[in-house]
């Protein structure tokens, strides 16, 4: 954040560090561009209102992976105010404000077990230190765990979108804190609220809310108070504990950074991030639902940008999004999730020719493995192997004239009124074939000649 030093993860403890970040005497910080271009991208992201002046602070506490004593943060000034993200659940939506974005460095890690004296010490890895943070706080505006989930989810989803972070909890790109309070019904105040820490994966988070929500109703209902504490989630319980109580809680003494000069972020600078970032999902999936495509469809095409963007130059090749969102919602997530592994132009000229009629869906299904075999275009595959469908009514009026001579008896009950055997002729006539011929054809033909026949039929012209 204030430093050149690398950010790569997985690194030798204590290799990605210098002076800076290590609070080493003398070393001064000096605002990194590219730390703050990030979150300027976020807060556009989601329609936060952006300070064109912010100011850095020192936040005061003592933990031994702490090295300055204190972490560069925002608090009375922060980057960007008063956004929302909206979500859809159970069938409905709702637009969840977001009080404020602010910048801070990340401090060290303290790990406490994997070394033979672990019982006796704890060690401290400071390549997390200085590392680049954007805090995210929401309004209480989140009303149970189901909400919650849907808007980490959310969340999540838009910061990937717009190439804010990968967001990979494992590595620590995205943590989740989330304070929780109950009240009865009809009540104006809000209870007295306990903070949840160590909350490392979405489905975690539902499950210590849940906990923490019923643990506090149960408290309230057997005459107790509420404590206002810091809690940690602990997986292996599904339970929430004690960490520290609130009461006792630091006073981090903010006061503004004295070696930091206020961040300035002009109009300018905002306006050419804003025109170099994507679509957000949710305007993508309104354009979607234009196009035709229902819900489901849009939520999974929008579930990655490399998907919605698969599909998006998959459509425009096909020219017919609804058909392109059934095969790669279907066959293709069916057979694998690496979409990549067939190109977006290879799938539209697949769905493509299937419309066009020069392949059936039967067969296009075949070629799409092919295609996943061996990399290999479907106009390729289509002129090797022959596959093209046949849809000459004078072909393919000799292959069922040959079916019905074949199978008189099926003939026979089609006359009697048993059309069900239609489904078995078309079967035969496929066969004969070899699945290159058009079923709709097919269907026509056989149709026409079968009731034809009826209508010349002695049997059916007695009086």
């Amino acid at each position: 954040m204030f430093c050149s030093s690398p950010t790569s993860f997985g690194a030798p403890p204590n290799t990605n560090v210098c002076p800076v970040c290590l609070g080493l005497p003398g070393a001064l910080p000096m605002l990194n561009r590219q730390a703050v271009e990030p979150a300027i991208q976020a807060a556009l992201a989601t329609r936060c209102r952006i300070n064109r002046s912010s100011r850095f602070a020192r936040k005061h506490y003592f933990y031994p992976d702490l090295p300055k004593g204190y972490q560069i943060s925002q608090f009375d000034e922060p980057f960007a105010e008063r956004g929302w993200i909206e979500i859809a659940i159970e069938g409905y939506k709702k637009r969840i404000g977001l009080t404020r974005i602010h910048l801070e460095e990340d401090a060290g890690k303290s790990v406490h077990d994997g070394f033979r004296d672990s019982e006796l010490y704890s060690y401290v890895d400071l390549n997390r230190s200085d590392t680049p943070l954007i805090e995210i706080v929401s309004d209480p505006d989140l009303r149970s765990s189901e909400e919650a989930y849907a808007f980490l989810t959310e969340l999540k989803l838009v910061l990937q979108y717009v190439g804010v972070s990968d967001c990979d909890m494992e590595k620590g790109q995205l943590r989740c804190d989330a304070n929780v309070s109950v009240r009865p019904r009809r009540a104006d105040k809000f209870g007295t609220k306990a903070e949840v820490k160590n909350l490392n994966s979405f489905r975690f988070a539902k499950i210590a809310l849940d906990y923490e929500i019923a643990r506090q109703v149960a408290v309230l209902e057997g005459g107790g108070q509420v404590a206002p504490d810091s809690r940690l989630y602990n997986a292996a319980t599904g339970e929430t504990e004690t960490m520290r109580s609130k009461e006792n809680a630091h006073d981090y003494r903010y006061f503004p950074e004295p070696d930091l000069e206020p961040l300035q972020v002009s109009e300018e600078w905002v306006e050419r991030l804003r025109e170099s970032m994507p679509e957000l999902p949710s305007d993508e999936r309104v354009r979607f639902l234009k196009q035709g495509l229902n819900e489901y469809q849009t939520q999974l095409l929008t579930a990655t940008r490399r998907l919605s963007e698969y599909f998006e130059t998959a459509a425009g090749v096909s020219g017919d999004p609804i058909t392109t969102a059934n095969w790669i919602i279907g066959e293709l997530r069916r057979m694998t999730n690496d979409v990549d592994k067939i190109t977006p132009q290879a799938t539209g000229t697949l769905v493509r020719k299937i419309n066009e009629g020069e392949i059936s869906g039967k067969m296009a299904k075949g070629i799409l493995v092919k295609m996943y075999e061996t990399g290999q275009p479907p106009e390729e595959i289509i002129g090797r192997q022959r596959l093209r469908q046949i849809s000459d009514a004078g072909t393919l009026g000799m292959i069922v004239d040959e079916v019905i001579a074949s199978n008189p008896k099926q003939v026979e009950q089609y006359k009697t009124g048993k059309t069900t055997v239609l489904g078995f002729l078309v079967g035969q006539v496929m066969k004969v074939s070899k699945g290159q011929a058009n079923p709709a054809v097919v269907n026509e033909l056989l149709s026409d000649k079968l009731t034809h026949s009826i209508r010349l039929s002695p049997e059916r012209t007695v009086g």
